[in-house]
This record gives structure tokens, sequence and C-alpha cells, in this order.
């Protein structure tokens, strides 16, 4: 059930994209909604087409009062693995936002350390909390463009499809391509790979 209406104004939602896949960067965006501006449909964007995403997400960036949308590398997510990763971005996430949020609504059970603004986790808040929805959105959207520009780097892995997930197809083709520069060398698969290959 939603606590709309219980938070006070200038309240940001905070959401990732791209936590499980094997490839591609973690992406992490921060949303302020403008209350006289809604936006109907907001929702988890697992949920949403592809399409419907697309739309949304235009919505969200012309009527918030403030977004952003942070990348967090390849690189970065082996030096402090995806968890810590993850609170980095959403710090990040929050820092760029302005004007500043009073409160921030994170998706999920833990709380980045030094967010610039008191928070609060909200299991499922994609489903509940329309500004996390909104950031849920404009996470996945561009980090779905990420991996399909990447999809033209590197030919034959399918980013533009699965998105880096762990498919069927996905690891047929890292078994027979082998990782490449967009894999994340800790992650089981890739790991178990390199070493066979070592």
């Amino acid at each position: 059930m939603s606590r709309r209406g219980q938070w006070p104004p200038m309240t940001a939602g905070v959401d990732e994209a791209g936590r499980g896949p094997l490839a591609g960067p973690l992406l992490v965006a921060a949303v302020i909604l403008d209350p006289a501006r809604r936006i109907n449909g907001l929702a988890d964007s697992k949920v949403l087409s592809a399409e419907r995403r697309e739309t949304l997400a235009a919505r969200i960036r012309e009527r918030a009062i403030a977004f952003s949308v942070i990348e967090i590398s390849i690189a970065e997510i082996e030096t402090y693995n995806i968890f810590h990763a993850t609170m980095l971005g959403m710090t990040r996430a929050i820092a760029a936002l302005a004007p500043s949020p009073c409160l921030a609504l994170v998706d999920g059970n833990s709380l980045p350390k030094a967010l610039a603004c008191q928070g609060r986790a909200i299991v499922d808040g994609d489903a509940i909390e329309p500004a996390i929805s909104a950031a849920s959105i404009l996470a996945k959207v561009a980090r779905d463009r990420i991996m399909t520009e990447f999809d033209a780097l590197h030919p034959g892995y399918g980013f533009a499809r699965h998105k880096g997930y762990a498919t069927p197809e996905h690891l047929e083709a890292l078994d027979r391509l082998g990782p490449c520069p967009l894999h994340r060398p800790s992650f089981a698969p890739v790991r178990q790979l390199r070493l066979e290959l070592a």
C-alpha cells in the first residue's frame, strides 16, 4: 500500500537497474516528482513494456522537479562489489539532484550510509511509491539504451536483447566467444569461464 501523502515535499525516490546482469554497468536514478504535474501510469519498470517505459521516461524528465541518472562502471562494481557499488550509486544520484531533497526513499532493505539527506528503505518500493517507480523507469531506460549501443560494439552476445542478463542465449554466447570487456569478472559464470580459459 502506498504511503503517498505521508512524505514531506521535496522527497526523492531512488532505484537502480543492472544489479543482476553478467555484463554492463549499473545505472542508478533519483527523482523528485512535482505533485502539481501528475504522471499517470508510474509502476515498477519491470512490469512495463519497453515502449511504455520510454514514454514515461520522457514525461518524468519533462515534469519532475529534479532527476539524476548515475552510471557505475564495471571497474567500480569489481572494486566495491555489487552491493557497495549500488550504495555508492544511490549516494551519487541523491547528491546530483538540484534542488536537494529533504528525504530519500530507497528501493530495497538497505540505506547508503553517506546519503546527503535523511533516508528510508522500502522493500518493493518501486511498486508502491511513485517517486521510486519513476527512478526505476529512468534507470532501466538509460541502461537498456547503453546495452543496445554496446551490442554494436561487441556483436555476437545479443546484448540488445538480453541486456547482459544470464539468459540461455547469453550463456551460450559467453561459452562460445568467451568474456568481452563488458563482462563482470567476479560474477559466477564469467569467473568460472575465465578460470577454465586460464
